[in-house]
């Protein structure tokens, strides 16, 4: 669908809708729930806060001159509601670390999905490799790396109650949102099992009784186009409201590819491609009741994602004056396609022979009830929700245009989930107590298909790699019946594997705060989790052909001359006969108890102390890929594996499918020491936290440019301090940032874990995508025009210090430390009827990398010698939108 169409339909939607509910009595009341008492009511301009009139007597407030500022020491930073412990709460009496984003910093900054809210969130990092599918969360330098489903996240994304299994799943257009809370540290107690770094809270904008709109129209850059719209309103006199949301963007892609022979034809990379919608109605018949229905929809069709050359150095046969990587591809140019590729990486030219289209479906359905129970003094919450999301994709995973492997496009190649969730809480207030108690039910299938072909180029590439890196001359007679025209590798022919997992979780869940004094609380929270997972898995092979090389030379003298790397790769998993119809059954079951214990203690109204203790929960899970007996540098799993002739010779080979790819549940221990201040007669609110978290059983998945491999590292740990404030010296200038300084570690005695898992790195060190010092900053101007305009100016930056962008902390994937800035400006009437925005993000083009790994079959696994790719961070983007509103 075009945009001009999806634009005109849009337009008739809007125009429908509009219709629809301008029949309705516009004067009807807004019966939303009221905020608790004291919360502020927001004006334009503020960034983070509500900015509401003191309580002292309002001093003399200048006039607006010409091209003047307004100025009154009576606007603050004052209540800001948050729900981190599932009830409205002041963010200032929670213990709990909050970064909160409003609906007018979101605007400001540019935020429209979870990727983008990492620019205004200290401490937060979200990064995406071969898919926008496959996006991954951290905070405090922990998350889950690697895109394998069978691996739950860290980092929790719940939109409107509903948690979203994996973080890719939540990656779409935010649509009107009323406020994002980001909560660091384990979570899980109130929001589940794979919340152990923290959670992203995210609240649409529910329908008003109120009759209104708005609508946005913007171009930039790279030929991008996109637009949405959106309506309010009473349907049903002042019991009924409702809401639509439509939006649709376009833009070219960040990466030019050069294709070879094909048979790609497409020449960029990294486009967008997009629109979803969203339906809200909101029933109220009376003060006791209310029922909330959303249901949304979004498509995306785009091509995702290439890398480019990142790094370079020789490659296997280094020590005997070997041919580089860069003869290797480019020797086998001409009939087998192939260009040298020389590391430029930010010219952003890629590779690829073979298209990598993207489409993606994400629809769901979730519905909310409220219930007042005042004979209780508390209230019952439902929230049942079910969701589906698919991905189609296909991909040129060599990253080269050399016809070496390749993804197709359809269900041979496509990641599903369907998941129904149901919770069921009742909070309330009985005396000196505030409780909480509930429970949870989810249930999650998800369905993967995977194919990987073998290209016309993989056999001529394995026979260049013997030859130039293993023994340095032509390829012996007695090889060339593996390596030679006959093709062991047969192009068109490898894998073809299904997966089918099904998790049932069960909680059950408490969270009571006692206020001994009107200063001292104590804050008890528990929560019992069953997780039990059946996966159902079949892997075969297209041809019998498939695997024939590796099973002919893995017991020959010929073939231990090879040496492990090289044999490594000849004997890949996808090139095993012995996965051939191999089917598999596992099913596990795990329980577990966690929760917090936290003192609170108000000094007085300016300022909070708190100590909490948190025991966190990861559920464990299947490795869904291809797992065979360990190599030397390869996976790490349970069981005894065989040596070829005995292990004098020194190689140890894969023989047979592993049958338990089970990882452990992930466990983890939180202590933080927090102070929540307001300051500068409540123009400054300064928040700060000490933490120390420890993992045990880390789960972590590292690509060694043959494999992925899963395992469970003993521990992690981390530790630091977490600050963040909002301050607002006069009404129109507002700053909110933050500084997290985490130091995310192995453990100094996890060497032989670390080993075995592929690092490069040295027991102690950070964790890859964990950079020590994180900040962000956002500062708002609202400047005021003669003839009733004014012009708001944003400025934001994040600097994230240096830190491995590579999961096995290969010392050439450094990421130096950098720094990231975007602006806006724009200009209007004051009443914001409407308004026009101009905006550049990643001012200064900043170059940085958003992950990086060993190219496919060009590296030795166990050292720094190869070919290193990347993804790349956006460029820098720049354009206009206007805006409206009625």
């Amino acid at each position: 669908m075009s945009i001009s169409v999806r634009l005109r339909t849009t337009a008739s939607i809007l125009a429908l809708a509009t219709a629809a509910l301008a029949g309705q009595p516009a004067q009807a009341q807004d019966s939303t729930q009221p905020a608790p008492a004291g919360a502020g009511t927001s004006t334009p301009g503020t960034t983070g806060v509500a900015a509401s009139q003191s309580t002292t007597a309002p001093g003399p407030t200048a006039p607006a001159g010409a091209g003047g500022q307004t100025t009154s020491s009576t606007f603050t930073v004052d209540t800001i509601v948050v729900t981190a412990q599932k009830r409205k709460e002041n963010l200032q009496d929670v213990p709990v670390v909050v970064t909160v984003i409003n609906k007018q910093l979101l605007q400001d900054s540019g935020v429209q999905d979870v990727k983008d809210l990492q620019r205004v969130v200290p401490g937060l990092t979200v990064t995406s490799d071969t898919s926008d599918a496959t996006t991954t969360a951290r905070i405090r330098g922990i998350g889950t790396v690697g895109d394998n489903p069978g691996l739950e996240p860290s980092v929790g994304i719940v939109i409107d109650g509903v948690y979203r299994p994996r973080n890719g799943v939540g990656f779409n257009d935010l649509g009107d949102v009323d406020q994002i809370e980001v909560l660091k540290g384990p979570q899980g107690t109130l929001f589940g099992k794979s919340t152990s770094a923290g959670v992203i809270n995210i609240t649409t904008a529910e329908p008003t009784f109120k009759y209104g709109g708005a609508a946005e129209l913007t171009a930039g850059n790279y030929n991008a186009i996109g637009g949405s719209a959106e309506v309010h309103g009473p349907l049903l006199g002042d019991q009924l409201a409702g809401s639509f949301y439509f939006a649709d963007r376009q833009r070219d892609g960040f990466q030019s590819v050069v294709t070879g022979p094909g048979p790609r034809t497409r020449d960029d990379d990294q486009n967008q491609d997009f629109y979803t919608a969203r339906l809200q109605l909101l029933y109220k018949p009376n003060n006791d009741l209310s029922v909330r229905v959303i249901g949304d929809y979004t498509h995306r069709n785009e091509d995702c994602c290439l890398a480019v050359v990142y790094r370079e150095s020789q490659p296997f046969g280094a020590a005997t004056g070997a041919l580089n990587t860069q003869a290797l591809v480019a020797g086998l140019a001409g009939a087998y396609g192939g260009e040298p590729q020389t590391p430029n990486p930010y010219n952003r030219v890629t590779y690829a022979d073979q298209n990598d289209p993207e489409n993606n479906v994400d629809e769901g359905i979730s519905v909310q009830v409220d219930y007042k129970v005042p004979q209780l003094n508390g209230s019952l919450t439902s929230i049942t929700a079910y969701r589906n999301w698919k991905l189609y994709t296909s991909q040129d995973p060599d990253f080269t245009n050399l016809d070496i492997l390749d993804r197709t496009s359809g269900d041979e190649n496509s990641e599903q989930f369907q998941d129904f969730s149901q919770e069921l809480r009742f909070a309330g207030t009985f005396q000196k107590l505030d409780f909480l108690v509930g429970g949870f039910y989810a249930n999650e299938y998800l369905r993967e298909n995977e194919q990987l072909l073998f290209g016309t180029g993989y056999d001529p590439l394995i026979n260049e790699d013997i030859s130039a890196s293993a023994l340095g001359t032509p390829i012996p007679t007695a090889l060339q019946l593996f390596f030679g025209p006959n093709a062991q590798y047969p192009a068109g022919q490898g894998d073809v594997d299904k997966y089918r997992q099904r998790t049932d979780t069960y909680s059950l869940f408490t969270n009571e705060t006692y206020h001994f004094t009107r200063k001292f609380d104590i804050n008890i929270g528990a929560r019992y989790t069953i997780d039990n997972k059946v996966d159902n898995s079949l892997n075969q092979n297209t041809s019998p052909s498939v695997g024939g090389a590796c099973d002919a030379i893995i017991n020959t003298p010929l073939g231990r001359s090879l040496g492990q790397s090289l044999l490594n790769t000849v004997c890949l998993p996808i090139a095993e006969s012995a996965f051939n119809n191999f089917a598999n059954h596992q099913a596990e079951s795990t329980s577990n108890t966690s929760g917090t214990v936290k003192g609170v203690y108000r000094w007085n109204p300016e300022l909070l102390t708190y100590i909490s203790y948190a025991k966190g929960f990861k559920a464990g899970g299947f490795n869904l890929d291809r797992i065979s007996c360990p190599t030397a540098g390869g996976p790490s799993v349970d069981g005894p594996c065989p040596t070829v002739n005995g292990a004098a010779n020194g190689l140890v080979v894969s023989t047979s499918p592993v049958t338990n790819t089970f990882f452990k549940p992930e466990y983890s221990d939180s202590a933080e020491v927090g102070a929540k201040t307001t300051l500068l007669d409540r123009k400054l609110l300064l928040n700060a936290t000490l933490f120390y978290e420890k993992f045990s059983n880390f789960q972590d998945n590292t690509y060694n440019g043959l494999v992925f491999v899963v395992d469970s590292l003993p521990y992690v740990y981390s530790k630091g301090i977490d600050t963040d404030f909002l301050y607002r010296p006069t009404r129109d200038l507002n700053f909110q940032g933050g500084l997290t300084i985490a130091n995310t570690r192995f453990s100094h005695s996890d060497t032989g874990a670390l080993l075995s898992s592929g690092y490069l790195g040295t027991p102690g060190e950070r964790l890859p995508f964990a950079p020590q010092y994180s900040a962000s900053l956002e500062a708002t101007y609202t400047y005021h025009l003669p003839r009733e305009l004014y012009a708001r100016l944003n400025l934001g930056a994040k600097y994230n210090s240096d830190y491995s962008s590579g999961s096995d902390e290969d010392p050439r994937k450094l990421q130096a430390a950098y720094t990231v800035t975007d602006g806006r400006i724009v200009f209007g009437p004051e009443n914001r009827a409407f308004d026009v925005e101009f905006f550049v993000e990643n001012m200064f083009n900043t170059y940085y990398v958003q992950s990086s790994f060993n190219a496919p079959g060009q590296n030795a696994p166990t050292d720094a010698t190869g070919l290193v790719d990347a993804f790349l961070g956006a460029p820098r983007t720049f354009g206009a939108t206007v805006r409206a509103k009625f």
